[in-house]
């Protein structure tokens, strides 16, 4: 290990421990052991990372060729490495909270020809969690229910987007605001989330939820297939012209807005004879009716297990015996065939094979369900001491986009207005990319990447400043080195 790794810390005493100044637990670790994050031991009286520092490689160039790997202990021979080959990563480069001093690693480089500096640490966060995108119809649980995880609330069901269920997990309240036992355990969530890990979850008044980023929900022990392909109404308009000559009537059942056919502006295009069918529920336009049911597990993300509990009438004035209805759900997963009776009764009837390949087609239209989990966090504390003397030009920089903002090397949402809010898809970042400290917080990996002469005139810290090539040789060996994915933008490029 190299003194590097010892800059943080003093020792204490003849009995070789060492005080950990990673984050205000101030651990005393003895020799060969780990402090309580386990992310910093003792090691023959120095302190040292127990995590490798993250080197990222590009492996694929702008114009699709792939790049050998190159060799990151090689001898330089002296000068700026080049910044479209390595890039050094905030993962296990250590951190320097409360950010008194410098940053862990400050990376002078160049890029195309500019001289850049990349600012690299890890920020110890406790105004962070995570935004849950999970793709079903089901009915997860009512909007503000709490989400529990090992018993605790962890979070709470938001705003519901299309074909998605929406969770908020984590944040400064459950981290800090609650128990001691509820500030662990959402650490504890928030973090296997974030390295991708599964977990499960219940949602008062609701489901049992195991979720992980890039799977499949599972829904009370279901594993969801389909994201829905539309609402009911949108269904309609896709499809109204393939089910033209082989349907009467169709009626899509939704939680949101269920279609109705013939009723549909859609139908009424393509001169199809009305129906006479009226589903229960709030007419909203034509064809479009709200709150057919609660919602629930079954059809559409109701609660009907029966289609035809969706009907209230059928109009005796515009139906007719032998009259064919379709009645399918937003996925196709449920699908029924009916011809009404002389009384006008609906019968069940074996479906036709070209009505049988619009269902499918339906199902075909439907992505395949998935998780997504976004890290959010405050950026705006004291970590941007470490970065300048003077923390409200990085803020401003960050805002206006003349700083590029990575979180391993992943590309970030900035949240306009106030502070630096930042949103990053954990699916874009290496594995194993965050950590924690007992107080408790998250632990996730940054860097700020901007021209050598805007860090200067930032007031950044150029004096701690340190080439590249130096890097590479001294961490070359012991680096772990992941190469970045060809679809996302370079981080060392300068914004």
């Amino acid at each position: 290990m190299s003194d590097r790794t010892a800059i943080f810390g003093a020792r204490e005493g003849n009995e070789g421990i060492v005080r950990c100044d990673a984050c205000p637990v101030l651990c005393r670790i003895r020799p060969g052991r780990a402090g309580a994050c386990q992310r910093y031991a003792n090691e023959d009286g120095r302190l040292v990372r127990t995590e490798p520092l993250v080197l990222l490689e590009r492996t694929v160039a702008e114009d699709g060729r792939v790049v050998p790997f190159l060799e990151a202990s090689r001898d330089w021979a002296g000068g700026i490495a080049p910044a479209e080959e390595y890039f050094v990563s905030a993962i296990g480069s250590g951190t320097t909270y409360p950010d008194y001093k410098p940053a862990p690693f400050i990376v002078q480089t160049e890029f195309r020809g500019v001289d850049t500096v990349t600012v690299v640490t890890e920020g110890i966060f406790s105004y962070a969690g995570v935004k849950v995108k999970i793709d079903t119809d089901r009915h997860l649980g009512p909007e503000t229910a709490a989400v529990r995880y090992q018993g605790e609330v962890i979070g709470h069901v938001t705003t519901a987007e299309y074909g998605s269920q929406m969770l908020s997990l984590g944040g400064v309240h459950h981290l800090t605001g609650g128990s001691k036992k509820e500030g662990q355990v959402t650490c504890q969530a928030v973090l296997a989330l974030s390295n991708k890990e599964a977990i499960d979850v219940e949602i008062e008044g609701g489901a049992k939820l195991t979720i992980q980023a890039g799977r499949a929900p599972i829904v009370n022990g279901v594993p969801e297939a389909r994201m829905r392909v539309g609402c009911g109404a949108a269904t309609i308009g896709i499809f109204a012209q393939q089910w033209q000559g082989h349907v009467d009537e169709v009626v899509v059942i939704d939680d949101h807005i269920t279609g109705v056919l013939t009723e549909h502006q859609a139908g009424k295009c393509l001169d199809m004879r009305p129906g006479g069918v009226r589903v229960r529920g709030r007419r909203s336009t034509p064809g479009r009716y709200f709150q057919v049911a609660e919602p629930g597990a079954g059809w559409g993300g109701t609660t009907i297990e029966n289609p035809l509990d969706a009907i209230e009438s059928i109009d005796p004035k515009l139906a007719w015996p032998g009259m064919r209805m379709l009645m399918v759900s937003t996925t196709g997963e449920d699908s029924a065939w009916f011809e009404l009776d002389d009384a006008l009764k609906p019968i069940p009837a074996r479906m036709p094979d070209a009505v049988r390949a619009t269902v499918e087609r339906i199902g075909e239209n439907c992505e395949p369900a998935m998780t997504s989990v976004l890290f959010i966090a405050g950026a705006g504390g004291s970590l941007r001491a470490g970065v300048t003397e003077n923390p409200i030009h990085l803020t401003r920089k960050v805002q206006s986009g003349e700083i590029r903002l990575t979180m391993g090397g992943a590309p970030c949402i900035l949240w306009p207005g106030g502070g630096i809010t930042i949103m990053a898809d954990v699916l874009d970042m290496p594995d194993g990319s965050f950590g924690y400290v007992p107080t408790p917080a998250l632990v996730a990996p940054l860097e700020f990447t901007m021209p050598a002469d805007l860090y200067a005139a930032i007031g950044g810290h150029t004096a701690q400043a340190v080439p590249l090539a130096e890097i590479l040789k001294e961490y070359g060996d012991t680096a772990r080195r992941e190469s970045l994915r060809g679809d996302l933008p370079w981080p060392g490029a300068p914004a």
